[in-house]
Formats: C-alpha cells, sequence, structure tokens
C-alpha cells in the first residue's frame, strides 16, 4: 500500500494475544516492516546495525500533529471543565487531526493516555487503523531521573521507559520520546546518564524502537549534554529530537540556545519539534527566527518528520494550521 510518496506496509489491527507476541519478538527479518501497519519500512538487507528508514520527501507527508497542544480538548487533568463539548478521547484524536488539518500523522503524548491496560491500546491501535492514519512518535514523560544517584530511581526511569517502548511496538509507532527529568540529589551526570540511557537503548533496539532526547527541562534536557549522552550511548537507536523553542524560552543567550538546535539537528533522524514562539518563566513570548532554524535542518540533511507543536497563548486549531503554513513556506 502507498501513502504519498512512501511505502506504507500494512496489515489490519490484530489481536491482543498477537499483540502481546510482538511486544516479545526481539528482532523482525530482514526487508520486513519496521512493525506491521508501520508507515516506515525498513530498507532490505542493512549493510550495519541500526534503522534504516524510508521516508517521505514532501512536506506535506513529513508534517505531523503533536496531541499535547490540545490538552484542552482531550480527556486528561488539563482537559477544560467549562466546555459545552465534551472533550474527546485520545483515540479519537487521529480521524479529527485528519478532518481538521487534512494530516494523516499523529504524535501522541504519554498524558493523554487514559489507560495503558492492553484492552485500551488495542482499541487505541485499532481506531488510528480505520482512520488510516499513522503514529510517528511518542512524547512519554516519566517523573525518575536517569541520573539519580540513587540506582533505584535511575532502575525505575529505565523500567519507565521499557514499558513505552513496548506500547510502541503494540500500537505500531517507530519511535518514543523519553524524557529525562532532573534529580533531587544530583547534578546532571554523564556517566550515569549514559549508563541508564544505554539500557534503555538497548532493549529498544531488540524490539527495533526508536529512542530519541528533547531539548526541553533547561536543567537535564540541555541539546550540549544531550548531545553528549547520545555520543557516549554510541546506539544507532537513539537519536536526537530537536524542538525548535524549549531551548530559546528559557536561554539566557539566545545564540547559544540556536547554536544547542543546530547541534541537534546534527543527531536527529526521525523527529523534530516545529514551534514558532513559545512564552518563557517571566511571561514573555519568546520569538523563533524560523528560516535560520529550518536552515538547521537543511544543512545535517535531516530526512524525518517534523511535529506540529504549537506551545503559546491562542487558538491551537489556528496556531496549528499557521505552522503548517510556514512549513510549507520554508521547505517548499
Amino acid at each position: 500500500m502507498k501513502s504519498g510518496s512512501f511505502e506504507v506496509c500494512y496489515t489490519p489491527p490484530v489481536s491482543i494475544s498477537r499483540r502481546r507476541f510482538l511486544v516479545q519478538t526481539a528482532t523482525v527479518s530482514a526487508g520486513a516492516c519496521l512493525f506491521p501497519g508501520s508507515l516506515v519500512s525498513q530498507s532490505p538487507a542493512p549493510a550495519e546495525p541500526g534503522p534504516h528508514l524510508k521516508f517521505p520527501s514532501t512536506p506535506h507527508d513529513r508534517i505531523c500533529i503533536a496531541s499535547y497542544p490540545f490538552r484542552e480538548f482531550i480527556t486528561g487533568k488539563d482537559a477544560r471543565k467549562d466546555s459545552a463539548t465534551p472533550p474527546m478521547d485520545l483515540k479519537d484524536f487521529a480521524a479529527h487531526v485528519k478532518q481538521k488539518f487534512k494530516i494523516d500523522k499523529i504524535e501522541p503524548w504519554s498524558g493523554h493516555f487514559p489507560s495503558t491496560d492492553p484492552k485500551y491500546i488495542e482499541q487505541f491501535r485499532a481506531t488510528v487503523d480505520r482512520a488510516q492514519c499513522y503514529i510517528v512518535n511518542m512524547a512519554v514523560d516519566g517523573e525518575m531521573s536517569p541520573y539519580s544517584a540513587d540506582r533505584k530511581q535511575r532502575d525505575q526511569a529505565l523500567q519507565f521507559s521499557k514499558k513505552w517502548i513496548d506500547i510502541a511496538v503494540a500500537i505500531n509507532s517507530p519511535s518514543i520520546r523519553t524524557n529525562m527529568p532532573s534529580a533531587s540529589d544530583s547534578a546532571p551526570d554523564l556517566k550515569r546518564t549514559a549508563d541508564t540511557l544505554r539500557r534503555v537503548t538497548d532493549y529498544a533496539a531488540e524490539k527495533r524502537v526508536l529512542v530519541n532526547l528533547e531539548n526541553d527541562n533547561p536543567v537535564s534536557e540541555d541539546p550540549f549534554f544531550i548531545v553528549s549522552v547520545i555520543e557516549k550511548v554510541s546506539n544507532p537507536w537513539l537519536h536526537a529530537l530537536p524542538d525548535f523553542c524549549n531551548t530559546l524560552a528559557s536561554a539566557k543567550d539566545p545564540e547559544r540556545a540556536y547554536a544547542g538546535v543546530d547541534a541537534m539537528f546534527a543527531h536527529a533522524y526521525s523527529i523534530c519539534h516545529v514551534k514558532d514562539a513559545e512564552t518563557n518563566k517571566a511571561g514573555a513570548l519568546v520569538h523563533v527566527d524560523m528560516p535560520r532554524t529550518f536552515g538547521f535542518m537543511r544543512k545535517h540533511g535531516y530526512p524525518g518528520y517534523m511535529s506540529m507543536e504549537w506551545d503559546r497563548p491562542g487558538d491551537p486549531y489556528e496556531g496549528t494550521e499557521s505552522l503548517i503554513a510556514t512549513t510549507y513556506k520554508l521547505l517548499g
């Protein structure tokens, strides 16, 4: 089956027993899809270990929509309580996005999953399949730091990421973005972080799931720290997820922030977050130099998806439309 200019390997929704089998399967044969039903496929007989994904070439087919900007409209703790319209369930988000934006790819956030019970995960997968939509990445947020001085906390961070890697297999997401929360007992520590992420990525490689790290938390997810972690782990299944504005919004030195995003794109592979502005802690709106940031993407030959993540005051529907228009303009 084909969608746009890229190959799509598709199978109908499978039973939960089959899904559990997929979670337990460590490898797939050369030339097979990354996952049954996945929107990207492995190149035949890769010459070296690691993902070999085929991405679409047109701007439209490379765009996906993140669920995070629509948190007021999706069931969860951030859903609006004063609306006459009940919030939608996450499993209906893909069809909603396709209707509103004519985009068939989404990036769900872990905070929007009302349950991780296998029954709900099966329902989620089935509704995305019925809408003929695809998941390009899952953004997942845990609470335990991978560099905590407490080994128990680091192990909990590992288990959290493993859980969401298994869910990624079950719903045919080719990747997850795991987070690196700050530790109350330690400053960021490269050795401990790399040790934890090495174990996470080893597990992900067995499941054929990419792991991405995003420049978000200004303390623990500084872009240059992320780059140092990726280089130390040195696993082709671990990559950067450059966010256009997170670092800029918290930076004292904008030039260092842009340099950090540039460095992130040198290690990016499958997903980035497109933003044009964000409100900082002082309440000021910090704007992104969009041509410059898209320039980093072109400079490094970034081939992957661009997730629209409107994260400023205003209507996220109008905001997302404007991000899509800007993306078309700067990549056209």
